[in-house]
């Protein structure tokens, strides 16, 4: 029986060909989070799989000619197909309906021309993409959560709680875990509420829990030494919404009584002004602060000079979900790091293997200690060398694509056409 082939508009023959998967990031690949939490992974799951990326960069970063192209020679060179749309913000609504039309536009077209046997959504405006594409052609759909969104949007006061766009969220919420053939959660905590969800009883999706991961042959300790200079006390990231950056300070002003040469090292992109006022408020002075703007390439170093870090995220139900990336860079480079209970599983990974402290309450009582403690870690020799060793455990890049592996090669099939598209096809290609 002679190999069928596709008609002429879909494409060659399908024998012998990698398995096709589409990623969809509604994050830019020029950002941070998207070279170290998609392209980081797609790189090394490229030689096995056909990968084409859809992204969404913001404005800035789209008009960077040189970073555009170096970037397009990157992802080129690893054999990836990127097609990089343009991210609008406002008006909020029509702007994300307009980049939920584009993006599904393309993803059609790219699944049928390609045959497409898998869609990667990253996240929940991805995930409509991924959806729509799925009820049209059949296409097998990783539903990658990265938190519960919706949850995130009332927590972070973005959005009344209750109202209107949170009810339509958690409505597509439930229609993504029915539809998903696989999902992906970064928590055991969430894991567990996922399971309970009460419309899912007896139809629970495969769940797999991927916390987000580092690359630790770049984010590394300094070799045989301790961080140059006096003590620093860093933080990297964003300092709005949901992140307890007034706590963060004024755990620094503990640390600094402490230590009277300490220092404050922030890493953020764009929140300069914000950051300033923020540390003027708390009364820290102009010579004990740096804030710096960095790419994810320049992250490692400057990790490297800190003596502790903080990722302190105000505890609420949809932080269950949370798996910080700054907690892998920062253990992988062996910095404890002081962090909130209630966020995700970070006390039982902090405490429990003693590579930092997890803040139950942040009174003026439990800012001393936590000062006191934190201090004591970085005065431990093997204090280093256990952060190190559980970033390996638990948060290394080739821990996390091993395990998107599993799942590409479990969703993926052969025949290298959407299910719903080859009865149609082969029909075709008899007649």
């Amino acid at each position: 029986m002679r190999p069928w082939r596709v008609p002429h508009a879909y494409g060659k023959t399908l024998l012998n060909k990698r398995p096709s998967a589409l990623y969809i990031s509604y994050d830019g690949l020029l950002e941070p989070l998207g070279q170290g939490q998609v392209l980081n992974y797609l790189e090394k799951l490229a030689g096995e799989f056909k990968i084409l990326l859809i992204t969404f960069e913001k404005p800035t970063d789209r008009y960077d000619r040189a970073r555009m192209r170096a970037m397009r020679d990157r992802v080129r060179a690893a054999g990836i197909r990127w097609t990089p749309l343009a991210y609008h913000k406002t008006p909020s609504g029509p702007a994300t309906a307009f980049d939920i039309a584009a993006g599904t536009s393309l993803a059609l077209w790219l699944t049928l021309r390609h045959r497409v046997q898998l869609i990667h959504a990253r996240s929940y405006v991805p995930a409509l993409i991924a959806f729509l594409i799925k009820r049209l052609t059949g296409v097998r759909f990783l539903f990658d959560m990265r938190g519960f969104w919706a949850d995130e949007r009332i927590d972070g006061g973005l959005w009344p709680e209750s109202g209107l766009l949170y009810r339509i969220a958690k409505a597509l919420e439930r229609r993504f875990l029915l539809a998903a053939d696989h999902v992906v959660t970064l928590t055991e905590a969430s894991s567990q509420v996922i399971a309970r969800f009460a419309y899912l009883k007896n139809r629970v999706p495969p769940i797999s829990v991927i916390p987000t991961c580092a690359d630790l042959s770049h984010f590394k300790p300094k070799r045989g030494a301790v961080p140059d200079g006096p003590f620093t006390f860093g933080y990297s990231g964003s300092v709005g919404t949901w992140y307890m950056f007034d706590e963060t300070l004024a755990l620094f002003k503990a640390i600094a009584a402490r230590r009277p040469d300490a220092r404050l090292l922030v890493v953020n992109r764009n929140e300069h002004s914000i950051i300033r006022q923020a540390t003027d408020r708390a009364g820290i002075a102009a010579d004990q602060l740096e804030v710096v703007a960095a790419g994810h390439s320049e992250m490692p170093d400057l990790i490297r000079r800190m003596h502790a870090a903080g990722a302190v995220i105000r505890p609420c139900f949809s932080k269950i979900a949370s798996s910080p990336t700054k907690l892998a860079e920062y253990l992988g480079c062996g910095v404890p790091c002081v962090s909130t209970s209630g966020v995700g599983d970070i006390e039982e990974v902090l405490e429990g293997n003693r590579v930092g402290i997890a803040v139950r309450d942040w009174s003026a009582a439990d800012i001393d200690a936590a000062a006191d403690r934190i201090l004591a870690l970085t005065k431990e020799p093997a204090t280093a060398g256990r952060c190190v060793e559980t970033a390996r455990r638990l948060f290394s890049l080739e821990k996390g694509v091993g395990a998107y592996r599993t799942i590409y090669q479990k969703l993926c099939t052969r025949s290298g056409t959407p299910v719903r598209w080859r009865a149609k096809l082969r029909s075709r290609e008899s007649a």
